[in-house]
């Protein structure tokens, strides 16, 4: 069954390609529902899915689809290559109906994505859906006098999963705890190092315990996106009081359904700092 995200995530954001020049204005804006897709598959079984792209412009628009692979680099920033050059690529497995199409204003258009896994495939693979404007010339030009084209683009990030066939195994490094003080709160940090064979979405959350091992804060980070290998860092912040003495700070890191990772951190709360 496909899984989608919650509507918050859906796109709606036009996109400005710009070809010699600086981004300018569009006058126009596409929407593409759902922006991200996570589902399980059977190796081995073709399935599909449904999206639709909504023309939210005054004027008509002549869309394509593209489809690239989907990873990261050293810096975790997102990279979209050609089809099968990154690892876990799925994006040849993709085939759009249509590929080309039209949108009047106000209008929108539904589309068929039919995906072929191989047999063997294990874990996690991905791309990106990419609906594309043909690039048009804007009444703007450069410096030089040449001119310039604009179009429009927008993604829908696929992470899927072969059924049965995941290897879960996150690490949690680098914990780094800052007690809080007069002028700032408790912040704990800690690298994230997925080592599972699929994407993760960790979720951290912080128990402070006293000497007398009462709960007395806690925190909630945001879910955070790791695909296979990838490795970034997470935050917990509290900005609670906390008088002079010993504590405990608890990180509770969940991934995978039921997956948990579990460290804790001995500070102390100087008299001198103590709120109370």
């Amino acid at each position: 069954m496909m899984k989608l995200t919650p509507p918050r995530l859906i796109a709606f954001v036009f996109f400005c390609s710009i070809l010699l020049a600086p981004c300018l204005a569009f006058t126009q804006a596409i929407a593409l529902a759902p922006a991200q897709i996570v589902e399980d598959f059977k190796p081995g079984v073709p399935f599909e899915y449904s999206l639709a792209v909504a023309n939210n412009g005054h004027e008509a628009v002549e869309l394509h689809v593209r489809v690239t692979d989907f990873w990261y680099n050293e810096k975790n920033e997102k990279v979209f290559s050609a089809p099968g050059t990154s690892p876990r690529s799925a994006a040849n497995w993709i085939q759009f109906v249509p590929e080309k199409f039209a949108v009047p204003a106000g209008g929108s258009q539904k589309m068929k994505a039919i995906v072929t896994p191989p047999v063997d495939a294990r874990g996690g693979y991905y791309a990106v859906l990419f609906v594309e404007s043909k690039p048009l010339p804007s009444d703007k030009a450069t410096e030089d006098g040449r001119k310039i084209f604009t179009n429009m683009r927008i993604g829908c990030l696929v992470l899927l999963t072969a059924k049965n066939s995941e290897a879960y195994n996150v690490r949690l490094d680098e914990l780094k705890l800052l007690p809080p003080s007069e002028t700032q709160g408790l912040k704990l940090s800690f690298l994230v190092d997925n080592e599972s064979n699929t994407h993760v979405f960790p979720q951290a959350r912080l128990a402070i315990l006293n000497p007398q091992h009462k709960l007395v804060g806690k925190s909630e980070s945001q879910i955070k996106r790791f695909l296979p290998g990838q490795k970034d860092t997470m935050q917990l912040d509290w900005n609670g009081d906390l008088n002079a003495g010993e504590y405990t700070a608890v990180l509770s890191v969940v991934y995978g359904g039921t997956h948990v990772e579990t460290r804790q951190i001995a500070f102390s709360i100087p008299a001198k700092t103590a709120n109370k």
